[in-house]
C-alpha cells in the first residue's frame, strides 16, 4: 500500500517534467488500464503463491499507480488549461462581472486580488460575447503619483464584493530562467488562467452597489438590468454569500484587527515592523512581510516558522482534542453512549480544519490535517494504523486534491521533515519511571528534542541544498529557540490576540509582536555572521540520492554498524563543482528578467555581469527587483558566490534597478559604469571606473573591450541629447576564438551613427544584443549593415507597455535574414562563444513544459 501510495505521487510528479499533454481518450485508457490491473492483482492470490509471484504482483500493482497518477495529473491539467484567454482578448479592454475570491494583497500604489468571473459584457471580434478565464488574478492602482499601499483614493476591496470592472489581461506568462521561480506554473496550480489590470476611467469599476446605467449594455432590457440592479444588497455594500467568501472575509477581518491594533494610528514600518509575521502566524498571509525580514529569517533557517506550519496546526489539534476529553470523560452518561477518545478524536480534527481554513490551506497545513484525520478515522474504527501508512495517505490525498503541489518546495520539505522526525521516534522506546524527578523528566524530553531538531536539520539538509543553493549553518541554534518560542508562546498569544476582545486582544497581540522583535533582533545578529550560510551549487540527481542514502544511514537507529560512514555520502553533494566555459570559451546568458536588460558573461576564472535589470516598485527599495528576484538566485545556483566586474550601462531603472541588491548580496572586486559619482551604486561599490571607450582587458583569452561612450560625452551639460542616460550607455564587445557579441544597453541612432563612423571594422559581430529593446529610435540600417549579425537578441518584457520591439523595426532585421531571439518568447538565451563556433541554447525551447504559452 506504501509503494502505491508513493507511485500515485511519482506519477503526478512525472506529469509535471512532459512537454505535452496526452490526448484525453489515451488519459481515460490509461486510468482504466491501470486501475483494471490493480484489480486483476489482487484476485492473483492463492496458497500456492510463490514469493516471486508476490513480488511480481507489488511491482504491478506500483507500475499501476503510477500510471494511475500520472492519468489524474494530466486530466486535471487539462481541464484546467481548457479554461484560456483567447490570444485576441490580449491587450483589449474587457468588461467583467464577478466576485472578490480570495484575500487582497496590499502592494504599492495599490491592491492585487483573485477575482472570480460571473459574466462577460464585452464582444469579441465576431460579435459574440467574449469568453475570458473564470478565474483572474488583478492588480487596481492608483495613479503614479501615489506610493501608498492600499492608496485611499481606491475603493475597499474585500473577499465576496460583487464589482462590474472593465480589465485588460493577458495569458499567463512569467520569466523562464534555470533554477529560477516558475510564475506560469504557479498561476497554473492556483487556477488563475489569466492577468491583468482594472483600467483607469469613468467607467471602468462600478460595484453593484451603485446605479446600473441603462445603456451599459446593447442587448440588455431594462427589466433586466433593473431586476439585476434589485438584487443587490445593501448593507454588507455587494458581499455575495458563500462558504469561501464568508472564510475569506472573515482572515480579512483579522488581518486588518492585528494592523489597526498594532499600528495604534502610526505606520506598521514605524510603530509594528513585524505585524507581517503576527498575520502570517494567524491567517497565513505572508505577504506583509519585509524583504529584509525575509533574508534574516531564510539566512537563520526558520522561515519555515513564520506560516501556518504542520506544528501550529497540531499544536492546536491536541489542545483541542484534550480540551473536549477533559471535558466529555466528567459526565458517565455521556461516555456510555459514545467513548470520549472519540469526541476527542472527532474535536482535533474539527479544530485542525478550522485553522487550516482560516490559514489559507498550504500544503504543510493540508498535510497536518489529512494525519490527524486518518488518525482519527483509525481510531473511530479502533484499528491505529502504522505512520509511514498515516503520512502515505496522506501524500496521496495531497497530491489528488492538488496535482501540481508536487512541484513545490513547501511540499517536499514538509513530507521530509515528518518523515525524518517518525524516522528517528518510531519504534524507539525509552524506560520511563514514572518515580522519576521533573529534572529527570526534562532531561529525557530535552534529549528527545534534540535528537529530533538534529534528524530533521540533516534530513532537509540535502533539499534545501537542491531547492534552494544554500544552507543554514546556524539553523539549528536559530530553531532551538525559535521553535518553541514561536510554537507555544507568539502564536498562542497572536491567535488569541485576534480574537478576544479589544483591551485584553490589544495587549496580548503586543505581546506576540514585542516576543517577535526580540527574537527578529537575536536572529539579526546570528544571521549577520559570514559563516552563517554555506553557498554551492546546484547538485546533480546522483549527488542528491547520495546525499539521501548517507542521510538514512546516519540517522539509523542503534545497532546499525558503521552509522558514520553516513556523513561520507554527502560529501559529493557539498563537494559538487561549479559549471564553467573551458578556456578561451565565452558563455554570455541573457537573462528573462521581463523589460529590461542583463547579461552574465563567464570565461573559465571571471565573471562579468552587464546590467542588473529592473526594480519592480516605484519607490526604491532593494529586494523588490530583478537582482534579488532572478539574478541572485541564478548566480549562486550556478556556484558564483562573487562578480569579478559588474557593469551598470546606463542611469535607467531597468538596467540598473537590481543593482544595489547585487552588491549587498555578494561582493564585486569592481563596478563599471556612467552613472554619477553620486549615485548610491557608486558609493556602495567596493571600487568604481566610468565606462570609457577605449577601455579593455583580457581574461582567458577572451577579450573584452568597450566602445562607448568617449569622454566629452560626460561633459554634455543638461538638456542637450548627449546628456540623456541612453546616450551614455556602455557598449561592450566580448570575443573569443574569432567570434564575438555585441551589448548595446539603449544607444540611439546619433550614437549609433557615431559608433558606425569610429568603429566600422570593430562593430563586425556574430550576435548583436538588439539595441534599446528594439525601439524605433534605434538600429538604424547604417548600423545593421555595419555590424551584420547572424544573430539577434531582445531583451523586452511580454506584451510590454512600450510595444518593443516594435514591428518597424523588427522587418528591418528581416529584411536582412537576420533571425531574432527573444526573451519573452524564448526564455533565458544563452550564446556561447567557443573554437566550434557561435552555439545558441534557449531554454523554453531545451526544458519545455505543457503549460508554457498556454
Amino acid at each position: 500500500m506504501r509503494a502505491a501510495c508513493l507511485g500515485f505521487a511519482a506519477g503526478a510528479w512525472w506529469l509535471q517534467q512532459q512537454a505535452y499533454l496526452m490526448p484525453a481518450e489515451a488519459v481515460v485508457l490509461l486510468g482504466v488500464s491501470a486501475s483494471c490491473l490493480i484489480v486483476a492483482t489482487r484476485r492473483w492470490r492463492g496458497g500456492d503463491a510463490s514469493r516471486h509471484r508476490s513480488v511480481a504482483r507489488r511491482a504491478l500493482v506500483v507500475i499501476a499507480a503510477v500510471a494511475i497518477g500520472f492519468a489524474w495529473a494530466s486530466w486535471r491539467a487539462d481541464r484546467r488549461l481548457a479554461d484560456a484567454l483567447p490570444h485576441e482578448l490580449e491587450g483589449r479592454d474587457v468588461v467583467v462581472v464577478g466576485t472578490v475570491a480570495a484575500l487582497p494583497a496590499l502592494v504599492e500604489r495599490g491592491v492585487r486580488f483573485a477575482f472570480t468571473v460571473e459574466s462577460v459584457e464585452s464582444r469579441d471580434v465576431t460579435g459574440r460575447r467574449a469568453s475570458v478565464p473564470e478565474h483572474l488574478a488583478l492588480g487596481w492602482y492608483a495613479p503614479h503619483t501615489s506610493t501608498d499601499a492600499g492608496d485611499a483614493s481606491l475603493p475597499r476591496i474585500e473577499p465576496g464584493q460583487r464589482w462590474r470592472l472593465t480589465v485588460r489581461l493577458k495569458r499567463p506568462h512569467g520569466a523562464a530562467n534555470p533554477f529560477g521561480f516558475d510564475y506560469e506554473y504557479w498561476l497554473l496550480e492556483e487556477g488563475l488562467r489569466a492577468t491583468g489590470y482594472v483600467r483607469p476611467g469613468a467607467d471602468d469599476a462600478i460595484s453593484w452597489a451603485d446605479t446600473v446605467d441603462a445603456n451599459e449594455r446593447s442587448d440588455a432590457s431594462q427589466s433586466a438590468i433593473e431586476a439585476r440592479a434589485s438584487t443587490r444588497t445593501r448593507n454588507l455594500a455587494d458581499f455575495v454569500w458563500s462558504i469561501g467568501h464568508v472564510i475569506e472575509h472573515a482572515r480579512s477581518r483579522l488581518r486588518d484587527r492585528v494592523f489597526n491594533i498594532l499600528a495604534d494610528g502610526k505606520p506598521l514600518n514605524d510603530n509594528a515592523p513585524y505585524a507581517g509575521v503576527i498575520v502570517a502566524l494567524i491567517v497565513g498571509d505572508q505577504r506583509a512581510i519585509a524583504q529584509s525580514d525575509w533574508v534574516v529569517f531564510n539566512r537563520t533557517g526558520i522561515g519555515h516558522l513564520v506560516s501556518i506550519s504542520g506544528l501550529h496546526v497540531s499544536m492546536l489539534a491536541a489542545l483541542g482534542a484534550w480540551l473536549a476529553f477533559a471535558l466529555w470523560r466528567r459526565h458517565p452518561a455521556w461516555c456510555a453512549r459514545l467513548a470520549a477518545h472519540r469526541v476527542a478524536a472527532l474535536a482535533g480534527t474539527s479544530v485542525a480544519l478550522g485553522y487550516c481554513l482560516l490559514a489559507g490551506f498550504g500544503v504543510p497545513a493540508q498535510r497536518t490535517l489529512y494525519m490527524i484525520a486518518v488518525v482519527a478515522l483509525a481510531l473511530w474504527a479502533h484499528r491505529m494504523s502504522s505512520v509511514s501508512r498515516v503520512l502515505c495517505i496522506a501524500l496521496v490525498v495531497v497530491v489528488a486534491l492538488d496535482p501540481w503541489a508536487v512541484m513545490g518546495a513547501g511540499f517536499w520539505l514538509s513530507f521530509a521533515a515528518v518523515a525524518a522526525i517518525f524516522y528517528v521516534t518510531a519504534g524507539r522506546f525509552q524506560i520511563i519511571n514514572p518515580n522519576d524527578s521533573w529534572r529527570a523528566r526534562f532531561a529525557r524530553s530535552f534529549r528527545t528534542a534534540v535528537r529530533v531538531q538534529w534528524a530533521v536539520t540533516l534530513a532537509l539538509t540535502p533539499l534545501t541544498l537542491l531547492l534552494f543553493y544554500q544552507v543554514s549553518i546556524i539553523s539549528p541554534i536559530a530553531n532551538a529557540v525559535a521553535i518553541p518560542l514561536v510554537s507555544f508562546v507568539v502564536t498562542p498569544l497572536a491567535l488569541a490576540g485576534a480574537v478576544l476582545p479589544a483591551f485584553l486582544g490589544a495587549w496580548l497581540l503586543h505581546a506576540a509582536h514585542g516576543l517577535v522583535a526580540l527574537l527578529a533582533m537575536w536572529l539579526g545578529w546570528l544571521s549577520s555572521s559570514p559563516f552563517a550560510v554555506w553557498t554551492g551549487p546546484a547538485p546533480s540527481a546522483w549527488a542528491f540520492v547520495c546525499a539521501m542514502i548517507g542521510v538514512t544511514w546516519w540517522l539509523a537507529p542503534r545497532g546499525v554498524p558503521l552509522r558514520w560512514l553516513g556523513a561520507f555520502w554527502l560529501v559529493p553533494m557539498f563537494a559538487w563543482p561549479a559549471d564553467r566555459p573551458t578556456p578561451g570559451t565565452a558563455r554570455l546568458t541573457a537573462l528573462d528578467i521581463g523589460q529590461g536588460t542583463t547579461v552574465l558573461i563567464e570565461t573559465h576564472a571571471t565573471r562579468v555581469l552587464y546590467d542588473t535589470g529592473p526594480q519592480y516598485a516605484a519607490q526604491p527599495a532593494v529586494g523588490n527587483d530583478a537582482g534579488n528576484r532572478i539574478i541572485v538566485p541564478f548566480l549562486r545556483a550556478r556556484g558564483i558566490d562573487h562578480l569579478d566586474a559588474m557593469i551598470v550601462s546606463h542611469n535607467d531603472n531597468d538596467h540598473s534597478g537590481g543593482a544595489l541588491s547585487i552588491l549587498q548580496a555578494m561582493p564585486v572586486d569592481v563596478a563599471r559604469s556612467s552613472l554619477s559619482f553620486e549615485s548610491p551604486i557608486v558609493r556602495a561599490s567596493l571600487r568604481h571606473q566610468r565606462c570609457l571607450a577605449g577601455q579593455h582587458w583580457t581574461s582567458d583569452g577572451v577579450s573584452f573591450v568597450l566602445l562607448h561612450p568617449l569622454p566629452d560625452v560626460y561633459a554634455a551639460r543638461d538638456g542637450k541629447a548627449q546628456s540623456k542616460p541612453n546616450a551614455k550607455s556602455c557598449v561592450l564587445r566580448v570575443e573569443a576564438f574569432g567570434h564575438s557579441m555585441l551589448l548595446t544597453a539603449d544607444i540611439e541612432k546619433p550614437q549609433e551613427a557615431e559608433l558606425v563612423e569610429r568603429n566600422l571594422q570593430a562593430l563586425r559581430t556574430d550576435v548583436l544584443l538588439v539595441p534599446h529593446h528594439g525601439s524605433r529610435t534605434s538600429s538604424s540600417d547604417a548600423f545593421l549593415d555595419a555590424t551584420a549579425p547572424s544573430i539577434a537578441i531582445v531583451q523586452s518584457g511580454y506584451l510590454n507597455r512600450f510595444n518593443h520591439p516594435r514591428p518597424d523595426v523588427m522587418a528591418r532585421y528581416e529584411a536582412r535574414a537576420i533571425p531574432v531571439l527573444r526573451n519573452d518568447r524564448d526564455g533565458a538565451i544563452t550564446v556561447t562563444l567557443a573554437a566550434s563556433g557561435v552555439s545558441i541554447a534557449r531554454y523554453r525551447q531545451d526544458h519545455p513544459r505543457y503549460w508554457y504559452g498556454r
